[in-house]
């Protein structure tokens, strides 16, 4: 305990540098602004932003992308309590009650409950992530390459079950991501796969211009399809925050301390993120709250239990980035490619050997929700001002940022065209209902996992058996193949209860 409270202040003294404190700063206001902005996505936000490390120290790289990401979990709540237009999928649920406030002429009030939600539930999270990640980090450590592959399997089947949509269209944009994972020399045997005679593909393709063409250049095309309909702008000067005292905040600590657990539990699953967590927090909130009949009505229960759900989930996402190189959201899948691309591998070694950088990420959490918070307070009349920016316009600088971010990655020209590709790829995904968050985990983890199950196989004679038979592998590939065979059988079932005519 006391190396991790040494490890942690430590952290502080890291983001409370002059660079580092301004590297915060502008992430927690460009987390801001996207989650406001009409065409941006969080994940989209991180991507964009992603190419811009390249020539930073890993800390700071890492302090803005995170900052960022625990921004990006509030401020899409204004434009849900204020004009009825989620920010993102994970401040839907805040229309239900947020909305219904505002409209009874209580939008202070509802904007207060929002900021306390976001600010409790977050430190909470926190907490438990620096409380619990190293010991879970400890565990790690024991684990040898079929730990490793179950874990990293285990994380994919769960990325597939809460696609977001069908069990087939999610394995096929998971499948698709695996089979980008092995263009290039096969690091095992050495041989070319899928590199058609092009120089360039030898490297394999870069996850970053996948990230960027998908996440980024598809959702113009989708936006340029529906004709950019931008959010209507009313009343701006009339915008304030109430904060709630602290008995009415007392009145209402069993929701806070549901939505709480929730999100980090939720946050702790590979590929559940915000979204998940906001959305089951509020449906356990409406079957065992205390006023669950009134829920939908406009009371602060129905802003409180999906908002600190969503923001406590950054937390449990972080924690099996951190400790099994496995990201539990969109953004943390991000944030593991910054790892990577600054020469770390998040694992259980990584305490050992840049525990600095694991635990300014922690610091960075801490600072970046109070200060999101003293931000979202005093500033927001100006934030919410950028639903004026037309549509059009933002997405034209989207398009711009994914062109460079796609040049920066190996400064060529090919890497353009192929984001344009993937541009093309996350169009149709969107469009045709194909999640598109297994496609980016395929490509980043394929080459892990690959790597894991070959050197499992050359180590153990080729028996597969060794992945089931050992303590700790096997629970997890029986659990995974679960998490993929329950869908189809709870779908079966369901089309057999169907009367036919």
């Amino acid at each position: 305990m006391e190396s991790t409270l040494h490890n942690l202040l430590i952290g502080f003294g890291h983001v409370f540098e002059p660079l580092n404190l301004l590297v915060l700063l502008v992430g927690i206001v460009l987390g801001l602004l996207v989650a406001v902005l009409p065409g941006l996505t969080l994940v989209m936000g991180v991507v964009l932003a992603l190419p811009f490390t390249y020539g930073m120290h890993v800390i700071p790289a890492i302090i803005l992308l995170t900052a960022m990401y625990v921004s990006g979990t509030y401020a899409g709540a204004w434009t849900s309590i204020l004009f009825r237009v989620p920010g993102e999928p994970m401040d839907v649920p805040l229309l239900w009650d947020g909305y219904t406030m505002a409209r009874k002429g209580e939008a202070a009030n509802a904007l207060g409950w929002t900021l306390m939600s976001a600010l409790g539930g977050g430190l909470v999270a926190a907490v438990v992530m620096v409380l619990l990640a190293q010991p879970i980090a400890r565990i790690a450590l024991t684990f040898s390459t079929p730990e490793y592959f179950a874990i990293l399997f285990f994380g994919l089947a769960s990325v597939v079950s809460l696609g977001g949509a069908t069990l087939v269209n999610a394995l096929i944009s998971l499948f698709a991501g695996l089979l980008i994972a092995t263009v290039g020399v096969d690091d095992t045997y050495g041989t070319h796969r899928f590199t058609f005679n092009v120089p360039l593909l030898s490297d394999g393709i870069d996850y970053l211009v996948v990230m960027v063409g998908a996440y980024g250049l598809g959702e113009v095309f989708l936006r340029l399809e529906q004709g950019f309909k931008s959010a209507p702008l009313q009343a701006i000067g009339q915008i304030k925050t109430r904060l709630p005292r602290l008995r009415e905040m007392l009145a209402f600590k069993g929701t806070f301390f549901r939505g709480t657990l929730t999100g980090i539990i939720v946050g702790l699953v590979p590929g559940a993120g915000a979204t998940v967590a906001s959305f089951l927090s509020y449906g356990i909130e409406s079957q065992y709250g205390k006023r669950r009949q009134e829920m939908g009505s406009g009371i602060p229960e129905g802003i409180i239990a999906p908002q600190t759900a969503a923001t406590s989930s950054v937390g449990g996402a972080i924690i099996p980035l951190v400790t099994l190189g496995i990201p539990g959201s969109g953004a943390t899948a991000i944030i593991l490619g910054a790892f990577l691309l600054h020469g770390l591998q998040p694992g259980p070694q990584v305490f050992a050997t840049s525990s600095n950088i694991v635990y300014a990420m922690f610091a960075s959490v801490f600072v970046g929700i109070i200060v999101m918070c003293v931000i979202g307070y005093f500033a927001i009349k100006v934030l919410v001002r950028v639903l004026d920016f037309p549509e059009v316009i933002v997405s034209a600088y989207v398009v711009m940022m994914c062109i460079l971010g796609a040049f920066a990655a190996r400064h060529n020209v090919i890497d353009v065209w192929l984001m344009v590709i993937f541009g093309v790829f996350g169009y149709l995904f969107e469009r045709f209902k194909f999640p598109i968050t297994p496609l980016v985990l395929g490509v980043i983890l394929g080459p892990l996992a690959e790597s894991s199950f070959m050197t499992t196989m050359i180590s153990h004679d080729n028996d597969w058996t060794v992945f089931f038979t050992r303590p700790v592998s096997g629970p997890l590939m029986v659990v995974a193949i679960i998490t993929l065979v329950y869908p189809v059988l709870r779908h079966m079932r369901h089309k057999s209860k169907i009367p036919k005519h």
